[in-house]
């Protein structure tokens, strides 16, 4: 509906100021034309928008301008009021100020948004937190959180996940929440790096900014990212044959990385697994033990078997 693309317009200038009329058609799906002819529905409405040509030139609305909130449809006020992020803002100190921006959005609905708002609150939650959340912040998370924000260079010292130990000094631009770990992203040697927040042993907050690069986008650069590690991961396949009564428990503890290939009369069923490395596989074995029946590969039975040995004789000694 076209009142819908016109608040829509409207909000985009509002939140990132001056845009091309290009720009706007490819964020709202329609032509260039349409939109000069939105931008003149939207002045002969009363909306101050203006539109400069030439170089450097754009669509942009009055900075003093400001829209209300009575255009929001009962999906969109859904969409706002669901989901949870008490523990990822607590973690950067902004808890209290989301919930002072709810009382605010709530304030500023019409009563029947209220309602709605209410009624999906109590119906529908979102909670990104992993169950086994870790409420304590490391002691330099305060440093951190500085050098993001006010653009100053660290000296770190980081562990690897293989456990090798590396020190540097780091650019940090950004912080990203995933799946309740905190992960740093840092320019460093000209190249941008992610590292886990909790795998730092130390961080110093230099006395020395650095600029930061302008062609950095974080939510492309993000996208990026993850699409990387799901293409790295799975580098090792395995089937077993799990019991009937571990099925569930494998399932939950290994979602995402299981499919069902077989299962046979007695309830036994055949799960293909994709692993990071061997040693999952193995610790699910040995964490299963009679309960599970390696199918393949035949070198996972011979290594488990290896360990098993191993481990007689550590604690047997």
């Amino acid at each position: 509906m076209r009142a819908d693309r016109l608040l829509m317009l409207i909000m985009l200038l509002q939140t990132r100021g001056k845009l091309t009329a290009t720009t706007l058609a490819e964020e709202l799906g329609v032509s260039r034309r349409t939109i000069l002819r939105d931008v003149d529905a939207l002045s002969l409405a009363g909306v101050p928008v203006y539109a400069e040509g030439g170089h450097g030139g754009g669509i942009a609305l009055d900075e003093n301008y400001r829209t209300s909130l009575n255009g929001l449809h009962t999906s969109e006020v859904q969409a706002l009021f669901v989901a949870n992020t008490d523990s990822v803002l607590r973690d950067v100190g902004l808890n209290e100020a989301a919930q002072q921006v709810w009382l605010k959005l709530i304030a500023g609905l019409p009563t029947s948004h209220r309602l709605t708002a209410e009624h999906i609150q109590q119906r529908v939650m979102i909670d990104p937190t992993w169950w086994w959340h870790d409420s304590q912040t490391p002691a330099f998370w305060d440093d951190l959180q500085r050098a993001v924000y006010e653009d100053y260079l660290i000296d770190m010292t980081y562990e690897h996940y293989n456990g090798d130990m590396s020190r540097g000094v780091l650019a940090p631009h950004s912080l990203v929440n995933k799946a309740s770990h905190w992960y740093l992203v840092t320019l460093r040697d000209d190249d941008f790096r992610t590292y886990r927040v909790t795998r730092f042993h130390q961080v110093t907050l230099l006395d020395k900014r650095f600029t930061r690069r302008t062609d950095f986008n974080l939510q492309h650069y993000w996208q990026d990212q993850v699409q990387a590690f799901t293409e790295r991961v799975g580098e090792y396949r395995c089937t077993l044959r799990v019991h009937p009564d571990r099925v569930p428990f494998v399932k939950w503890l290994t979602t995402g990385r299981w499919e069902v290939i077989g299962e046979s009369d007695d309830g036994w069923q055949a799960l293909q697994f994709t692993f990071d490395t061997d040693v999952l596989a193995k610790m699910l074995v040995f964490g299963l033990g009679t309960h599970c029946n390696v199918v393949a590969p035949p070198e996972l039975a011979q290594s488990v078997v290896e360990d098993a040995r191993m481990l007689l004789q550590h604690f047997g000694s």
